[in-house]
């Protein structure tokens, strides 16, 4: 009998070791898994009747949060890449043409050197560089917040040395957009929106007496953590839907089809009766269609 017991705990921990062998990091030669990034809300939006050109300079981390120990001190807890997140989303969205702002200098540098390599008949000539686009709107923002442990909670339990338990963490991601007219400097409209991050961790544990001089002892676990920096992206998704929403409920930009069944993925932002802008904007709006020109 005891050499029976002797056997079974035996397989037990030979599998025990091959499930931790399974937990170990990937390794090097396994090929790269993409992370999806598509907002499928966010390519589901009506049509617009123009794209609507807007300028972006930063997108900023306003929280003064850093990651906890014993990660780093220094490392922040959000990302400090959000404007490029926001330069997706304005993209994907279909309703904005954002133009290079955040880093304008380069832009301009490449301009004088392409100036610099023109012959002087080149520069007899009509110029060839067309001037830069302006953006009647600049769409400025920032995160906010990151509150950690906004809820937590666990439950578990243990029968005979033999017990389970879970546990559970939110966090959770604020985002302020705001577009702003240039010739005015009024805010033309100003939405927040929040995201939560999940963190989840299961345990299994087995601690018990399989003869009298032997123990058992097995233990696993998982968790799960949900990638701060998607998040903040699926924050910023929602700021962009939120501003195109409030955008035609105000009346500041129109879908090309008030009648699209694809508006009601803002019916939940409320329901306004659609209008045909007025002439000057339609222009408006065909010359940016058109290329500015």
């Amino acid at each position: 009998m005891k050499s029976c017991l002797s056997l079974g705990a035996a397989l037990i921990s030979a599998g025990l070791l091959s499930a931790c062998g399974i937990t170990q990091p990937v390794a090097p030669d396994t090929p790269p898994t993409p992370v999806p990034l598509r907002n499928r809300t966010i390519e589901e939006l009506p049509p617009p009747k123009g794209k609507v050109l807007v300028s972006v300079y930063a997108f900023r981390d306003q929280t003064g949060q850093f990651k906890p120990a014993p990660d780093s001190s220094y490392s922040t807890a959000v990302t400090q890449g959000a404007t490029a997140w926001l330069m997706k989303s304005l993209t994907d969205s279909g309703w904005f043409a954002p133009v290079e702002r955040e880093n304008l200098q380069n832009l301009l540098t490449e301009r004088k050197i392409w100036r610099a390599t023109e012959t002087e008949k080149d520069k007899s000539a009509p110029p060839t560089l067309p001037p830069l686009t302006p953006a009647p709107i600049v769409i400025e923002g920032s995160v906010t917040s990151y509150e950690s442990n906004v809820r937590t909670g666990g439950a578990g339990a243990r029968f005979l040395g033999i017990g389970a338990s879970g546990q559970y963490r939110v966090d959770q991601v604020t985002v302020a957009l705001r577009a702003v007219d240039v010739r005015s400097g009024q805010i033309l409209a100003n939405v927040i929106s929040a995201k939560t991050i999940w963190s989840r961790q299961l345990s299994a544990n087995v601690f018990r007496y399989v003869s009298l001089q032997r123990l058992l002892e097995m233990e696993a676990g998982y968790t799960r953590n949900e990638p701060t920096q998607l998040c903040v992206k699926e924050a910023i998704d929602a700021a962009v839907k939120m501003l195109v929403a409030k955008g035609v409920k105000e009346k500041l930009w129109f879908p090309a089809d008030p009648k699209d069944p694809k508006m009601a993925v803002l019916d939940r932002y409320g329901e306004d009766e659609m209008e045909i802008p007025p002439a000057h904007v339609e222009e408006a709006l065909n010359r940016v269609k058109d290329g500015g020109s």
